[in-house]
């Protein structure tokens, strides 16, 4: 994810799938800021492996990959409250996703990801996201290949 929260300035987004280590799986192509995450997900088809569970947020309300088991969180009704046992799955499932924010900050060490990007050639954008995402995943390789025993 691309973020930029300054006025007047052109943000852009990729939708990621990670695993629980943080090691990111599929990269969507950078698109707009304003365009959705279930339309980037709908625009750009990913086959899954049957038997998976996908963990969703919010943002993906409405899309139901085949032969995957989606867990979202429970969204508050309006004018009342949610009950103890859908709270307690929210934490469940928050729990899991924060890792993906993990993944989104380790790949954010990249200061090109994160601050102000003026070059204008096509497909740049994404090849430094794929760079960034790359070198990701290799801090995390070399981090699990240190670790004693």
């Amino acid at each position: 994810m691309l973020l930029q929260w300054k006025k007047k300035t052109h943000s852009v987004k990729n939708d990621l799938l990670c695993t629980p280590d943080r090691r990111i799986l599929w990269l969507s192509k950078t698109c707009e800021g304003h365009v959705h995450d279930k339309k980037i997900m709908d625009e750009q088809p990913l086959v899954l492996p049957k038997g998976i569970t996908l963990w969703q947020d919010t943002g993906f309300v409405g899309h139901m990959p085949e032969n995957v088991t989606v867990k979202m969180p429970a969204k508050k009704p309006k004018g009342k409250e949610l009950t103890h046992a859908q709270k307690q799955e929210n934490g469940k499932i928050s729990s899991f996703r924060i890792l993906v924010e993990h993944a989104i900050g380790g790949i954010k060490k990249c200061r090109i990801v994160k601050e102000r990007f003026r070059c204008r050639k096509f497909g740049f954008d994404d090849l430094v996201m794929l760079i960034a995402c790359g070198l990701h995943n290799f801090r995390i390789t070399m981090s699990l290949n240190l670790r004693p025993v």
